[in-house]
């Protein structure tokens, strides 16, 4: 599988000075109305293109305005990057968008559609402000970040034997697993015997088709929980219920209440960049809150399958021993890795478990460990901030959210 240091990434063109010039200067201008400039560039796109948010697009993520955050972030971060180099290279957010666009069959078809009504947002909102000039420095900002993001994605496509977009596999679940934490594993393989699921690497993802009641095909990403190997995928699914402003999920609710043992549903081939090197010895140390413990139970199976021996610290974090996410697995797998030690922390106090909110006081970071991550924007900004603290590089660092903010952690 193709990896984040592939040479598209590593290659990012240079912004030629004079276009530099502009967008160093209309940025702050830029920035003050990104919010407004997407919300436009959205309204445009789904109004010339209603089947987008039908079949493509989180109409959760859409009616809570994440995408719309999430994309206008990923161009001004990479825009801020073009004009001066000397500040960290926005490779890692690429990649993750990368893999995601990969993951919906995302297709370079698409880059002009974009192009075309993100630049009349731009005009609309800004007015008399782009000029000719303007409009063709970012106009450049927009093609560099499109042909960096086409030639990762091609390089995905590629790596997966596969024409760009075509990732899509029908597959039959096998089992149904529940969990007591609201949460489905389900364990699939391909439809047609001829043509086996691929192999993956731990850590991870695939997306799920779910044709809704309405007739929309909304997609979703899960983790694979499984190791590879064995010809079947499995992802777990916790259930997404209302609270406060955030709706019901969608996908996760359909998935729960209409998908049995023989049904058949459609996936894709597995992406994702939160994944460890399986030929490396050195140290893991596994942090997650919530759902974020399912690509940790990835990578510990692959673990427990081959027998590692690596030195393993899984660090989990969750609100009570009722919420958290295959907690028999993931206690069992590391009981059964001879280099390993689990820590929990529970806000609601359960013996033998740490109380409150993670905390990494006390806690014994092996030096040369490799740091994977995965939860909430919250989580992953509160243990980001104690890594730093305690002195780990940041290129040890590797994490996942489970939702389009990526941005938040990059600023």
């Amino acid at each position: 599988m193709t990896t984040a240091s592939t040479s598209a990434l590593d290659t990012i063109a240079e912004l030629e000075p004079h276009h530099a010039e502009i967008v160093r200067a209309t940025l702050p201008v830029i920035g003050a109305r990104i919010d407004d400039i997407t919300a436009e560039f959205y309204r445009r796109l789904f109004a010339a293109h209603p089947d987008l948010l039908r079949n493509v697009f989180n109409r959760g993520n859409q009616a809570q305005g994440e995408q719309q955050r999430a994309l206008a972030a990923s161009i001004a971060t990479f825009a801020t990057h073009l004009v001066d180099p000397a500040l960290p290279h926005p490779r890692q957010l690429l990649a993750r968008i990368g893999h995601k666009h990969a993951s919906l069959g995302v297709v370079p078809d698409q880059y002009p559609v974009v192009h075309e009504h993100l630049f009349a947002a731009i005009a609309h909102v800004l007015g008399e402000a782009v000029t000719a000039e303007v409009a063709a420095a970012w106009d450049r900002v927009y093609w560099l970040m499109a042909d960096t993001l086409m030639g990762f994605e091609n390089e995905l496509y590629s790596g997966a034997g596969v024409e760009p977009g075509a990732v899509f596999r029908e597959v039959r679940v096998v089992r149904r697993i529940e969990d007591s934490a609201d949460t489905v594993t389900f364990v699939v393989e391909s439809a047609d015997t001829a043509a086996p699921l691929p192999e993956f690497v731990p850590g991870q993802y695939v997306s799920v088709g779910a044709d809704l009641p309405d007739g929309a095909r909304q997609l979703r990403q899960y983790s694979l929980v499984n190791a590879p190997g064995a010809g079947r995928l499995a992802f777990a699914v916790r259930r997404v219920t209302a609270v406060g402003d955030r709706p019901e999920g969608e996908v996760s609710s359909w998935l729960h209440t209409d998908v049995e043992v023989g049904d058949r549903l459609q996936i894709t081939l597995p992406f994702g960049d939160l994944t460890i090197d399986t030929a490396a010895r050195t140290p893991l140390v596994l942090i997650s809150a919530g759902i974020g413990v399912t690509p940790m139970v990835g990578i510990l199976e692959y673990l427990a399958a081959t027998g590692s021996p690596r030195r393993v610290l899984a660090l989990h974090a969750d609100r009570a021993e009722a919420t958290h996410p295959l907690r028999g697995t993931q206690a069992d797998l590391v009981a059964g890795l001879p280099e390993a030690e689990l820590h929990v922390w529970y806000e609601e106090l359960s013996a033998g478990t740490h109380a409150g909110l993670l905390s990494l006081t006390g806690i014994e970071l092996p030096a040369d460990a490799e740091i994977y991550l995965c939860g909430g924007t919250g989580f992953l900004q509160a243990a980001r901030a104690q890594l730093k603290a305690a002195g780990v590089a940041d290129e040890r660092v590797h994490f996942e959210l489970f939702a389009p903010n990526d941005w938040l952690l990059d600023l």
